[in-house]
């Protein structure tokens, strides 16, 4: 299911710019960023900030303990990105990206389904990238789930 080495540069840019939506710099930072849009009050990204904080710390946590190695530690995919750390389970870019969408989409539902979609592309672009396995991604965003629900009611 992941790309090789040799697949076209446009998808591999495609889903490079994809699975940077997960990443630390992207996630605060569309979060923040979105305090410029006159809908969006602060208490909007505080609670997504602290959902993003609360499950990055699941999810380091259970890196550490777990300390599954990455696809490409195990030569059976090659990795297309640089990795944030050697252990895959669980993916923080899918956990992150699923955080924001459900942190905003709670406060604006029009937006839900983009939102949600976008976050399971992130998941989806890295098994495609190589750095993670499926069930990294789906225990991630599973993650992201379970801390928003007490963070969101």
């Amino acid at each position: 299911m992941a790309l090789t080495p040799s697949c076209a540069a446009l998808q591999r840019h495609f889903w490079s710019a994809i699975t940077h939506l997960g990443g630390a710099v992207a996630s605060i930072g569309l979060t923040l960023l979105a305090l410029i849009h006159p809908m969006v009050m602060w208490q909007v990204c505080w609670r997504t900030l602290l959902l993003l904080g609360w499950s990055h710390l699941a999810v380091q946590c259970i890196k550490r303990t777990v300390g599954r190695p990455r696809p490409r530690l195990h030569g059976s995919v090659a990795s297309l990105v640089d990795v944030p750390d050697r252990f895959s389970f669980p993916s923080g870019h899918a956990c992150a990206a699923m955080a924001v969408a459900v942190g905003f989409a709670a406060a604006f539902p029009a937006l839900a389904v983009p939102l949600l979609i976008l976050a399971l592309l992130v998941g989806f672009s890295r098994v495609m990238l190589g750095v993670h396995y499926p069930g990294d991604v789906l225990v991630g965003q599973a993650i992201a789930l379970l801390t928003a629900y007490p963070l969101l009611r």
